[in-house]
């Protein structure tokens, strides 16, 4: 039964989607060229994404909580119509953890999703979720009867729509991105029609939608493929650094493994020396399985490893010899399915208001991993930037999405940096995350978009070689460019 919500306006400048609140630096934050100007903000509605770095004057921000149904489509017709009225753009998000302002609509209007109705569909073996559920809410929703989302981000913190729209993957094996496992979504397009797209109806919509950040329309619901939850018992094995990409490869494709993931050594005497590779498989024991918690106690215990690396190389030894070393018997017993990926990224939130936590992702083909452990030694101990942690995970081809950083099975590399919230240490970020993307294209392989926009032009087309494709179809079906975000801007408007 639907639940009837409310619309909220939101008025003032510390109204911040998905509770991250506001960074000192303000919206005279140095950027790309060709990054949207912020102009003078003062007294105006301002919104930000988890980087606390894209401050974007906005001419609202409404709430809708409201379930996928008659109302939900009427007031997002509202929206589109009352944004062309007054020349507008329109960005939905819903927890808006990207960090290059991909669901902030600069001057525009802001939709937050925020209504957690899923509803599983045991004989099909799916859900279907409202856009703005959170992954926290599918699995509150799944576990009790014995579900699991097939692939989802490594953190429950996430909207459902907001996965798809970037294609997100995971670490269940051995899949492709989480988009490879929905039949279909609902949306509201430009010219106001509430359509189906699947791989069957409206196909290239669906594909273009799939890592299209938003651009095509606006979701309402999705149907999404579930497994069942299992008791899973990890192996821990080490390996070289270098071989860590082969090592990761071919646990994911061992027989019985369903969930693996892999780790890199940041220390700077012994940087991407050593790596772990943890493998799941099913325990022999599948009776009775308990409910799925939130963080796990060993999650905060790490937290304060984690966050005492910043700056502290003796720290980073430590986590790494109780990661490599006092881990595999601390955190190496049986666990479920949904345990293991119910885990909130706030568990290791930094709290340092002086600092930022950014992201970064390298998509490597196998067989070159090798060569990327070698450019990342050259380039990443060369700035100042505080690497904090890389996970390995495997992620198999993507030939659906058309903006798909897995055209092959690659290697995802997935590493957080606490960066200083000073103009150095953007000009300083910007400079390496360049290097490090040249190395990667040469490479033959991809870095990810959600991130923030320091890529150049030319690598970002030579990343996405059908960007300008994406961008030519975008105007026929949205010729006013309704829907628009700083990712469109940053990146697409020149195509």
């Amino acid at each position: 039964m639907a639940r009837w919500g409310r619309r909220a306006v939101l008025v003032g400048a510390g109204a911040l989607a998905g509770g991250w609140a506001a960074r000192a630096w303000g919206p005279s934050l140095p950027s790309r060229a060709g990054t949207v100007p912020l102009g003078d903000a003062d007294g105006a509605l301002v919104l930000n994404d988890a980087s606390g770095l894209s401050p974007t004057p906005v001419a609202s921000h409404t709430v809708l909580v409201e379930d996928a149904g008659p109302l939900l489509r009427n007031k997002l017709l509202n929206e589109i119509e009352d944004a062309a009225a007054a020349g507008q753009p329109v960005a939905v998000g819903a927890a808006r953890h990207s960090m290059g302002g991909h669901a902030l609509p600069p001057g525009g209007r802001a939709v937050t999703f925020d209504n957690g109705f899923v509803e599983p569909r045991q004989a099909a073996g799916t859900f279907v979720a409202h856009a703005g559920a959170r992954w926290s809410q599918v699995i509150a929703a799944l576990d009790p009867l014995g579900w699991s989302p097939k692939v989802m981000q490594s953190n429950n913190d996430f909207g459902v729509a907001a996965t798809f729209c970037v294609n997100a993957h995971g670490w269940p094996a051995p899949h492709g991105p989480m988009g490879a496992t929905v039949r279909s979504v609902r949306m509201v397009t430009a010219a106001g029609e509430w359509v189906t797209c699947s791989r069957e109806e409206n196909a290239d919509l669906f594909a273009m939608t799939m890592g299209g950040y938003g651009l095509t329309g606006l979701i309402t619901d999705l149907e999404v493929e579930m497994v069942p939850n299992r008791r899973l018992v990890p192996d821990f094995a080490d390996v070289d650094g270098a071989d860590l990409g082969a090592a990761l490869a071919a646990a994911v494709r061992a027989e019985g493994v369903e969930m693996a993931y892999g780790r890199l050594d940041v220390t700077r005497a012994r940087f991407f020396d050593r790596g772990l590779v943890i493998a799941y498989r099913p325990d022999a024991d599948q009776d009775a399985l308990p409910p799925a918690p939130g963080s796990r106690w060993m999650s905060h215990v790490s937290r304060h490893i984690f966050r005492a690396q910043t700056g502290n190389e003796t720290v980073k030894r430590l986590r790494w010899a109780v990661e490599a070393g006092i881990g595999p018997f601390a955190g190496g017993g049986a666990v479920t399915r949904n345990a293991l990926i119910n885990e909130p990224v706030a568990t290791l939130d930094d709290r340092d208001p002086g600092r930022t936590d950014i992201l970064h992702e390298y998509f490597v083909p196998v067989e070159a991993f090798g060569v990327f452990v070698a450019a990342c030694r050259a380039v990443i101990p060369a700035s100042y930037q505080e690497l904090l942690n890389v996970t390995l995970r495997y992620v198999d081809t993507d030939a659906e999405s058309w903006l798909s950083y897995a055209p092959g099975p690659r290697i995802a590399a997935v590493m957080l940096f606490s960066q200083e919230m000073t103009r150095r240490a953007e000009a300083d970020m910007a400079r390496m995350t360049r290097a490090l993307i040249d190395r990667v294209l040469d490479l033959g392989g991809s870095y990810y978009l959600p991130y923030r926009p320091h890529a150049t032009q030319a690598q970002f087309v030579r990343a996405y070689p059908r960007a300008p494709e994406f961008a030519a179809r975008k105007r026929e079906i949205d010729p006013d460019l309704r829907f628009r975000n700083r990712f469109w801007h940053d990146y697409l408007e020149a195509l």
